[in-house]
Order: C-alpha cells, then sequence, then structure tokens
C-alpha cells in the first residue's frame, strides 16, 4: 500500500510538473512577441544551430564527392584532378536518374497536395515569412544528392533554405508577428550564408539586400547576431579552407585603371543576363524534348558528363577551382573556353532538374571572366598583368552581384576575404557597374528570374502578401441596401427619404445585380414627372462595376478610381452576381494608408499607432 501510494503521488508531482512547464512554455510564447532581447538571443542560438548544420552537410558533400569520384580526402571536385574518366560519365547520369526517381515519388506521395516548395524570398514576399520545414529538408536533400553527383551548381540554396525553415519554424512557434517572422526567415538565411563562406557581414548584407528586401533597423542586431554566431559555430567544427587564398593582390597601380573596372563591370553585367537567360533556353529545350520529368536529370547528368569530359573543372560548385586559378595562370583561350563550358554546364544542370544554385557557380564564372578581362588588357598593357588577381576578384563580385542580385553582399565577401581596402575600391566599381546595368537591361536577379518564369509577380522580398491579406472580404460592409428593379420609384422615396443612404443596389428577382441608383439621384426635383411611373430599374447605372470578395484592396482602389464613385458593390462571384456587401472608397483608403504607415514604422523600429486604438469604423 505504501508503494502504491507512492507511486500515486510521484505521478500527481509529475503531472503538476508537467503543467507547469507548459504553463511557463506559454508565457514564454507570449513575452518573446515583445521582448526584443529575447528575440536576438534566440536568433544567436538558432544562429549557431544553423552553422553547425552547414559544417555537417559540407563535410557530408565532401565525403560524396570522395566515395563518387574517388577522389583524394580534402580535395574539391571542382578543381577536376586525378578524377577517373569512368567516374566523369556514370556519376552525373546516375545521380540524376536516382534525382529523378525522388522527385517523381515524392510528387506521387504528396498528390494533391501540392505546389511548389516555398524559398525565402516567395516566403518572406507573399506568406510572411511562413515555411514549411520538411518541404525545406526535402530541399536541402536534393541539393545534397545534386550536388554530391557532380551537378554545377552550389549547396547555398540548400543552406540558405534549410536555415530560414529553421528560423520560420521557431518564429510560428512563438508565435511572432508577421514583421519578426520575416526578420527570422532574414536572419536564417544571413547565418546559411555567413557559414558557408565563413563571411558573417557577407551572410548579413545577403539577409537584407535578398531575404527581406532592405536595410531594416530593426533587423540590423538579429540577423547580424545570427549571421556571426553561424560563422563561429562553424569555425569551431570545420577545417575547411577559405573561398579563396589571395596573397599576391596588388594595390591598383594607377586610376586609369578604374576605368578598366568599369569596362569589366559592364561586360560582368553581360557575363550574368546571358548566364540566366541560358537557364530558361536549356528548360525550354528539354520540355520541348518530350522526354518524362523523371529521366531530364540522367539525360542532363548525360550532357553534363560530355562537357566534364574535356573540362572536368566544370563539376561542382566551383570553390576548389577558384582557389586552383588564383595560384596557377592558364592561357587566355583555355579560360574563354572553360567559362563558357561553365556557362552551359550550370545551365543545363538548373534546366534539366539537378537542385541548387547560382551563387558559386556566378562566383567561379566571374573569376575566369576577370582572369580573361586581365589577359586580354594584357596585350594592351602589359604591367596589367601583375594586376590580375584583382581583376579576378573584381569580375568575381561583379558577376555574382548580377546574377545573385545582392552587390554589397559581393563587396564584403571579397572584403572579408582580403582584408584589402584598395582591391575593396576596385570591386566597388565593377560591381555597381554590374548590378545597375543588369537592373536596367534585364531587371531581375536569378531568383526574381525564376519567379517570373513561373508566373509570379514578384521582384524581390518586399512584403505584397499583406495586400492579398486586405482582401475585399474584410474590408466590406454586410448591411447593402438592395431593392428590386420593378419596385416603383415613388415607393422608393417614400422607402428612403434624402440623406437615409447614399447608394441604393437594384436587384432582379432571382437576385442578380442589376445597377446601383444615388439616393441624391432619386430625390433629384428634375425627375419629379417620370416617378409616377417610373421603376427602380429606370435609373439602375453601372451594372458592370462590382468588386469580388476574394479581391485584393490594391484591385479595389484601381476599381474606384476607374468607376469615379464612392463605392462599390460586392457580389458573391461574377456568374451568381447576387450582392453580399459593399465597399467605400474612404474605408480602404483609410486601412491602405495605415497599413503601410505601420509597416513603415515596424521598419523603422517605432511603435505602431495604430494597433493601440481600436480599429476605425468601416462608414
Amino acid at each position: 500500500m505504501a508503494v502504491t501510494a507512492r507511486a500515486r503521488k510521484t505521478r500527481h508531482g509529475l503531472k503538476a510538473l508537467g503543467r507547469r512547464v507548459r504553463l511557463n512554455l506559454a508565457d514564454i510564447q507570449r513575452g518573446l512577441r515583445d521582448v526584443e532581447p529575447g528575440q536576438i538571443l534566440l536568433c544567436a542560438l538558432l544562429g549557431g544551430v544553423v552553422g553547425l548544420a552547414v559544417a555537417l552537410l559540407r563535410e557530408g558533400v565532401f565525403r560524396l564527392h570522395a566515395m563518387a569520384f574517388a577522389m583524394a580526402p580534402g580535395s574539391f571536385l571542382s578543381s577536376g584532378i586525378g578524377i577517373p574518366r569512368a567516374r566523369l560519365v556514370l556519376v552525373p547520369v546516375l545521380g540524376g536518374l536516382l534525382l529523378g526517381l525522388a522527385a517523381m515519388w515524392r510528387r506521387a506521395r504528396l498528390a494533391g497536395e501540392g505546389g511548389d516548395i516555398v524559398d525565402p524570398i516567395e516566403a518572406n514576399a507573399l506568406f510572411g515569412g511562413k515555411m514549411s520545414l520538411r518541404a525545406s529538408c526535402w530541399l536541402t536533400f536534393t541539393t545534397l544528392l545534386s550536388n554530391g553527383a557532380g551537378a554545377s551548381l552550389g549547396m547555398e540554396a540548400g543552406y540558405t533554405q534549410l536555415g530560414a525553415a529553421l528560423f520560420s519554424r521557431i518564429g510560428q512557434y512563438f508565435r511572432l508577428r508577421r514583421i519578426d517572422l520575416r526578420m527570422f526567415v532574414t536572419a536564417g538565411a544571413a547565418a546559411a550564408i555567413g557559414a558557408a563562406f565563413n563571411a558573417p557581414l557577407a551572410g548579413a548584407f545577403y539577409g537584407f539586400e535578398l531575404i527581406l528586401g532592405n536595410y531594416n533597423v530593426r533587423a540590423l542586431a538579429p540577423v547580424i547576431v545570427a549571421a556571426v554566431s553561424s560563422a563561429l559555430a562553424e569555425r569551431s567544427v570545420s577545417h575547411m579552407q577559405a573561398l579563396f587564398d589571395v596573397t599576391h593582390v596588388l594595390p591598383v597601380s594607377a586610376n586609369r585603371s578604374y576605368l578598366l573596372f568599369v569596362l569589366l563591370g559592364l561586360g560582368a553585367a553581360a557575363v550574368a543576363i546571358l548566364a540566366m537567360q541560358a537557364v530558361s533556353w536549356t528548360e525550354q529545350g528539354w520540355r520541348r524534348s518530350r522526354l518524362p520529368e523523371w529521366l531530364r536529370p540522367a539525360m542532363g547528368g548525360l550532357a553534363l558528363a560530355a562537357i566534364a569530359w574535356f573540362s572536368p573543372q566544370v563539376l561542382g560548385s566551383g570553390h576548389g577551382a577558384i582557389q586552383f586559378h588564383f595560384e596557377i595562370d592558364w592561357a587566355l583561350p583555355a579560360l574563354a573556353v572553360l567559362l563558357a563550358a561553365k556557362l552551359l554546364a550550370s545551365a543545363i544542370s538548373v534546366g534539366s532538374g539537378f537542385r541548387g544554385g547560382l551563387f558559386s557557380s556566378s562566383l567561379f564564372l566571374g573569376v575566369l571572366f576577370g582572369a580573361v578581362f586581365a589577359r586580354g588588357a594584357a596585350w594592351f598593357a602589359p604591367a596589367l598583368a601583375a594586376q590580375q588577381a584583382t581583376f579576378m576578384l573584381a569580375g568575381m563580385g561583379a558577376v555574382a552581384a548580377g546574377v545573385v542580385g545582392a552587390p554589397l553582399t559581393m563587396v564584403f565577401l571579397v572584403l572579408e576575404g582580403t582584408g584589402d581596402f584598395s582591391v575593396t575600391v576596385a570591386v566597388v566599381i565593377a560591381v555597381t557597374v554590374a548590378a545597375t546595368l543588369v537592373r536596367m537591361l534585364f531587371g531581375y536577379s536569378f531568383a526574381t528570374w525564376r519567379f517570373h518564369l513561373r508566373g509570379l509577380g514578384i521582384r524581390g522580398a518586399h512584403d505584397v502578401g499583406w495586400i492579398a491579406d486586405m482582401s475585399v472580404r474584410r474590408l466590406m460592409r454586410s448591411d447593402p441596401k438592395c431593392v428590386q428593379e420593378d419596385m416603383g420609384l415613388a415607393a422608393l422615396r417614400r422607402a428612403f427619404p434624402a440623406g437615409s443612404a447614399k447608394r441604393l443596389y437594384v436587384v432582379k428577382a432571382g437576385g442578380a445585380y442589376a445597377g446601383g441608383i444615388d439616393v441624391s439621384d432619386l430625390h433629384d426635383r428634375e425627375i419629379d414627372e417620370a416617378v409616377v411611373g417610373g421603376v427602380a430599374a429606370d435609373l439602375a447605372v453601372w451594372p458592370d462595376l462590382y468588386l469580388l470578395p476574394f479581391e485584393n484592396i490594391r484591385t479595389a482602389l484601381a476599381r474606384f478610381e476607374t468607376a469615379q464613385t464612392e463605392d462599390l458593390p460586392v457580389l458573391d462571384s461574377a456568374s451568381g452576381r447576387k450582392v453580399v456587401g459593399y465597399m467605400t472608397e474612404a474605408y480602404a483608403l483609410k486601412r491602405y494608408t495605415q497599413e503601410m504607415e505601420r509597416m513603415r514604422n515596424a521598419e523603422l523600429g517605432t511603435k505602431d499607432l495604430f494597433a493601440l486604438g481600436p480599429t476605425p469604423s468601416r462608414s
């Protein structure tokens, strides 16, 4: 009996402890929304987790390359040294086949649940920072598989997807506000890039430029803390060499050399645009081939193997090849051929269905273009040959800035890698010219170009999802004054005296909308003679001007401007035409302005004044 009583007491104690823990977690969930230092601390902890995950994934890629391509431990695939010829062909083809079968299995398993995997930019632009951790893990796995098979792509897409999704999942658990959740997604992506390149400043500005879409004072501390902690965590467990180690970079010798960096930026913009266009061209080619979708990665692997047979350096992300070309000088024709081969291999890899991004590939393309440019310039001015490494660094930043769409990220990446201010100035010039020219002539980065091809009308991570959230259904009034079309005007005047309402909505016998009547027009003395025999249908106007519940506030405001009216009816559908409410232009403008101001205050880190009071009246 004593044992039973003791066991019962223990169970009660454990239940009480569980209740206290749940209550404490609930308090933490509520409190973290308003405690900025707590959010910063959480970003630091999660940043360390992301740094460890990046180090683990990188080690996994090394081991896959070592096994699949029979490489020496610690060597890079893209260096192209000592790879058996048979494996150059077999591994990309078999890896592509495995990737295609895995994608087919997932589509069959998730039939009817589908949709594309939301990436960090899309999440911040359309979904308020909400991402699926499970789907992101799958994308990271397929990116790992693609990279392990030798695809001419980098792992950065997988890193940022996993980092941003982890931060998003934790942010959703703590029920963070929309602005804070977007900030967490930014911090997660920044942490991933900071760890991937051992460059926390580059990671932070990658988050600001690409994932958040602007520089946000409130996001400064969480994003930088996450990037720094991830880089420190990665350094503590990884012995990976730096992306590049340039010990022979010379300062820019003369002011006239800066003009050459302007020309370099112009050429880099052309390379960036060509790289992005080549991806869409190859995708169109694969679609026209009518090959089954699951077979395309294997055929892409075969095409990639054919290129790698002559230029093995096209395989992989290009990290090892970047350092290789800083140490060994190639002749101009060989550099030009490798540049074209790498560009084609990257386009084939993306277009055929391998998963990954062009971040690392664009860095390698830039290094090759910078070397080609320096070799060509040395024909006319031999003294420039001594500055080839500087041109390679500038080309690396310029091409990558054009492709990725993050110019300051590339500047800081070079600055953190070299610590040389004079070289950084040269890089700034080339990056600025390339990024500006790509924006003016092409209008997209690689990520936003992909959105454009998918039919998504977004140009970056600026939050436009709130516009969809502010739907007509949420903003309309549900008490419209409806009258039958055969109702006499005299009776209508008696039922709705002047000043009792602004607009009446005329409906047919079946309830379909037939037009609107302004009450002031109904009581106009000029129609007194027509009132005796007239009906409501005689005064009804604009039957084709209305709103639908699913339309957003921006569409509604455009419709008001077209109609030049103060209110519009809301119909259930374009076919049914049942009047379910109405919306006023004044209220729509007020709510739109308030939301814009709220977002501006959130970006500046100031108080949201509209959150302090009650919701304004809709009248």
